[in-house]
């Protein structure tokens, strides 16, 4: 019998009523469990209280997911936040360095969203935090007043750049619609990273590490909302969960 393999998704850290707790979104468990193909296990946001290399030296694969809070703009050395901007240190805490060891360790690495802006922060990049403000910019927010089906729609295309990972999942398609649900952007892009794709204003939305000896991608937008209905967001979901079965038959060889 084929093991399937073990994927692990951090939480985000939340105060629900009076208690904290360590959450994530049903969309990610699912992304994993039916669109990657792996058994998904949840981290919870210990930051230095978890042994960040015996904990990746047992996974097969990792996931980074979206959420609403932001990287902490000290991770990057950009200015403070706008008052009230919700953030996560003990998030970063965990995901930054679990990032670095996935990628020490060969474990195949997908971001999304805030994932794919702490990759690239992980690495030695910096952010924008509010896109929509910089000129020459769009404004790449969701209309949080909107169905949730219309915020997660289709919203602007990227262009693909060719020869790379996405282009391939594509079937060589130079752009593709996705949708938008994000203030922050990447503003200098981290040593070690290609561009796979750009936004229509030029604004990078999805990246590969570059010597990667293992699947490494994070795209900006939101792929794991109903992938079943869109062929590039099942196609990225599946090569991923194809490298984290491809790495759990080796590490249990």
């Amino acid at each position: 019998m084929t093991q399937k393999p073990l994927i692990g998704i951090p939480a985000c850290t939340r105060l629900i009523g009076e208690h904290p707790f360590h959450v994530c979104g049903d969309k990610y468990v699912r992304a994993v469990s039916d669109g990657a193909g792996g058994v998904p296990l949840l981290i919870p946001a210990l930051g230095g209280t978890l042994d960040i290399d015996d904990l990746i030296g047992r996974l097969d694969g990792l996931l980074i997911t979206g959420s609403p809070s932001n990287v902490e703009p000290q991770r990057y050395g950009g200015e403070p936040s706008e008052p009230g901007t919700l953030h996560d240190p003990a998030r970063d805490a965990t995901t930054l360095p679990m990032i670095l060891a996935a990628l020490d360790m060969g474990v195949p690495l997908l971001g999304i969203c805030r994932g794919f802006q702490e990759l690239n922060v992980a690495l030695g990049g910096s952010l924008h935090q509010r896109v929509h403000e910089i000129p020459g910019y769009t404004n790449h927010r969701e209309d949080k007043s909107a169905p949730l089906t219309v915020q997660y729609g289709p919203s602007h295309r990227v262009h693909l750049t060719p020869g790379g990972i996405l282009a391939g999942l594509a079937n060589g398609a130079d752009s593709v619609a996705v949708n938008s649900l994000h203030a922050q952007g990447l503003d200098r892009l981290a040593d070690g990273l290609t561009v796979e794709a750009r936004a229509e204003d030029g604004l990078v939305e999805a990246v590969r590490v570059t010597a990667a000896p293992a699947f490494a991608l994070a795209v900006q937008w939101h792929p794991e909302w109903r992938f079943w209905d869109d062929p590039l967001s099942a196609a990225l979901l599946h090569s991923f969960g194809a490298a984290a079965a491809a790495h759990a038959r080796r590490r249990l060889r």
